[in-house]
């Protein structure tokens, strides 16, 4: 038996779940598993695996409702959970659509040198291992591991223990479906068995810190496998004098408490020109004031708890530094114990500056530090003044001035009069910057083929009578 650790409610703040962690050993064992499948999973080709997938969605949504119900004991939120799972349903059948023309490979094309053609074969990864943290237990899961799958690697994933009661219903739809069997495996576990999974694979994902991601890329570096590492974010959001107040007040508020701030692409900085500074904290603080708590019935509200205790007091702490500082909490700012579950209000915050935690450190919750800036310059040196790069977003009156600002971003998907667009658009190829992560675009056509090794084949017709050996 593996080790048990307890599992957190977070509406009521009680274990109320047992959790059984693999061990080494039974990571091993199942790797091998997926490894021994993984030649019959490629050999079914790109429409045999998209068959298999599109029955992976069709197990899905027969249990949506179970899945909904997991992932609210997992997350204590309704809405964004059953966004979660269409968003999957989605992406199941967006992927299934686009593989076929994705993996498609051409036939033999001359080269520079006559007499010799050129073809491209690529060759997946044979396991690849998926690391998912707590905030989008589904979504993030599989956000790598469709991909991986279509591209014809074996997947061992190992969800978040903080959030892994999906994980059952998962295991029932990868049951439904026979080809996914022994390529579709999901392991339970803490840090020592994401260790484990890191040291059987042939390539790891990792969703999650950047303290955790970057012991993730050290081992994977020491093993000389590939390592994508999605990690965490600070994004800014400008505000210039001459944008729409209320479309940014609401598109910010939107995008720094969607989830209760629970997404490494949340706003957690916005910078407003002076001019219209106050006349934005006031809309800001205005729509802030009528988003409600999920309590005491889940349904009550936007915000649910927030999820990991841990974060609990990260949050706490960075609050209690802000108004340490000087900082003043225009809305929201205590956290409340309501239930056993921790909550906060949207928060917003006025008088901060960059000595501030609250402004350099990555937050996780409901809440937004707004600072004046005097002209572009300064609005763009603040925003880049982070050791992160996720993700960004510019309201301006124009699209042409606000793309002038965004392009000055250091930031890899920067939202254009709007935030926190590339939670939902998948199209356009990203990577992060600095230490928001490592490695390939999980977005756009680029994501399918992070899981392919390229081989070329460089081929002499046995016609050709003049080779050039020694000419």
């Amino acid at each position: 038996m593996g080790r048990r650790i307890g599992v957190r409610d977070p509406r009521t703040g009680r274990q109320d779940h047992t959790l059984t962690c693999a061990d080494p050993a039974e990571v091993g064992s199942a790797a091998v598993r997926s490894r021994a499948a993984q030649p019959g999973w490629l050999a079914l080709g790109v429409p045999g695996r998209a068959a298999a997938l599109r029955a992976l969605r069709d197990a899905l949504a027969g249990r949506a409702d179970a899945m909904d119900a997991a992932l609210v004991r997992d997350t204590g939120r309704l809405p964004v959970s059953r966004l979660e799972v269409d968003s999957v349903l989605a992406s199941l059948d967006r992927w299934c659509d686009r593989a076929p023309d994705l993996l498609a490979e051409p036939g033999t094309v001359p080269t520079s040198m006559p007499g010799i053609g050129l073809r491209q074969s690529p060759l997946p990864y044979p396991v690849t291992g998926v690391i998912s943290p707590w905030n989008f237990p589904l979504l993030l899961a599989m956000i790598d591991a469709v991909p991986a799958l279509l591209a014809g690697s074996a997947v061992l994933l190992k969800p978040s223990e903080i959030t892994p009661r999906f994980a059952a219903v998962l295991r029932d739809c990868v049951a439904a479906v026979p080809e996914l069997h022994d390529v579709l495996t999901v392991v339970d576990g803490d840090g020592e068995t994401g260790a484990a999974v890191v040291q059987a694979v042939d390539l790891v994902c990792f969703t999650g810190s950047v303290r955790t991601g970057r012991a993730v890329g050290a081992a994977a570096a020491a093993r000389f496998i590939p390592a994508f590492l999605e990690l965490g974010g600070k994004d800014p959001a400008i505000v210039c004098a001459d944008a729409d107040l209320d479309r940014a007040a609401q598109a910010i508020l939107y995008g720094g408490t969607v989830n209760t701030g629970h997404s490494c692409m949340s706003i957690e900085r916005v910078y407003v020109a002076e001019p219209v500074f106050d006349a934005f904290v006031g809309s800001l603080v205005g729509r802030a004031r009528t988003i409600g708590l999920a309590y005491p019935e889940v349904t009550d509200g936007e915000l649910g708890p927030v999820i990991s205790a841990a974060q609990v007091e990260i949050i706490r702490d960075q609050l209690a530094d802000a108004v340490a500082r000087g900082a003043a909490v225009r809305c929201g700012g205590e956290i409340r114990v309501l239930g056993g579950g921790a909550y906060l209000e949207p928060t917003v915050l006025t008088g901060v500056d960059h000595t501030m935690k609250v402004m350099r450190e990555e937050t996780f919750g409901p809440v937004l530090p707004v600072m004046p800036f005097t002209d572009t310059d300064e609005a763009v040196a603040l925003a880049n003044d982070s050791e992160f790069g996720l993700s960004a977003a510019v309201f301006a009156a124009t699209t042409e001035a606000a793309l002038a600002v965004g392009e000055r971003l250091e930031a890899g998907g920067i939202s254009i009069n709007d935030a926190s667009l590339t939670g939902f658009v998948q199209d356009g190829e990203k990577n992060a910057f600095k230490s928001s992560g490592l490695g390939g675009s999980r977005m756009g056509a680029a994501s399918i083929r992070r899981f392919l090794r390229q081989r070329s084949f460089l081929i002499r017709s046995p016609e050709d009578k003049a080779p050039w050996w020694f000419a």
